[in-house]
């Protein structure tokens, strides 16, 4: 079945026995020194939390970052009326399941994760003192690891069947999406960036040919309708726009980075390419790491 999903704040879109809500925590001061070369604060992306109903039970993806984003998401989650079950983690950066521990103590939800996913939440949670609570200082709950892996990747939610699918290297490594076949929909975490400005601190080397590749995986599954992990929308997008829009914001950093002799340079290029992508602050930190590892290779 390939349904028409549309939303608007705060309603919901359905097919066959789901429905899907999307919250989005808007973006939010960074503490980092400095402006962005157009003058610019820095802030952390809007980001894209889904939360996938059933008659009475429900599914969430990718639990926000800070405190007052997870507490928004409880509300939702409780505006709803179902039990939440189930919390997938898609990836392991911090913004999209900081707060699972927290969402999950308050409804009684297990949290999951692919295996690999699941390991490398390990990592970035040694990695949070230095980098997380130095940015957003006492804003960030508890975050032990607690995922734990399912048989087959895959979820039951009242008959119906949700996938978790590895694509490998996209914004980091490893990553995955959730796939609903009866929606045609994929929750693409951040295999997808929806108008938003990518994340490239790890995609040097051969990082973007891989995230290439997995966009190329991700279109196989035939999915109409996406959700990217940051994204300004309340709503799913068309799958194959989407898609093509993030190749193309790849295409275009592979073609300026050889042009570009100075960070700056290439920032104000990209945004000139990509003047309707919001967070520009996360396509500087991205420069700065891009051009820390030309000049130290």
């Amino acid at each position: 079945m390939n349904p028409d999903i549309a939303t608007t704040d705060g309603s919901s879109a359905s097919a066959a026995q789901l429905e899907v809500e999307l919250v989005t925590s808007a973006s939010i001061p960074l503490a980092l020194p400095g402006l962005l070369p157009d003058g610019g604060t820095r802030t952390w992306a809007p980001t894209t939390t889904t939360l996938i109903s059933g008659a009475r039970d429900a599914v969430l993806v990718d639990p926000p970052l800070t405190t007052a984003q997870a507490d928004a998401v409880l509300a939702r989650v409780q505006a709803s009326g179902r039990r939440l079950t189930e919390i997938v983690v898609t990836h392991a950066h911090g913004d999209h399941w900081f707060s699972a521990a927290k969402i999950a103590a308050a409804t009684g939800a297990r949290v999951v994760a692919d295996p690999a996913v699941i390991e490398a939440m390990h990592g970035a949670l040694r990695t949070r003192p230095g980098f997380w609570d130095q940015i957003l200082p006492a804003q960030i709950p508890p975050s032990p690891v607690t995922a734990v892996p399912v048989p087959d990747n895959q979820l039951d939610l009242e008959g119906e069947t949700i996938g978790i699918v590895p694509l490998g290297h996209t914004d980091t490594d490893p990553t995955t999406v959730v796939h609903l076949p009866s929606l045609a929909l994929v929750v693409a975490g951040d295999v997808v960036y929806d108008d938003t400005h990518l994340f490239l601190v790890e995609s040097g080397g051969d990082g973007r040919d891989q995230w290439r590749e997995a966009l190329d995986r991700l279109e196989n599954l035939a999915a109409t309708h996406l959700v990217a992990g940051h994204a300004t929308r309340r709503a799913p997008g068309d799958a194959h726009a989407l898609i093509g829009a993030t190749r193309a914001y790849l295409d275009d950093v592979d073609a300026l980075l050889p042009r570009c002799t100075a960070p700056e340079e290439f920032f104000r290029a990209m945004t000139r390419r990509h003047p309707t992508r919001a967070n520009p602050s996360t396509l500087w930190g991205g420069t700065l790491a891009l051009y820390a590892h030309h000049r130290g290779s």
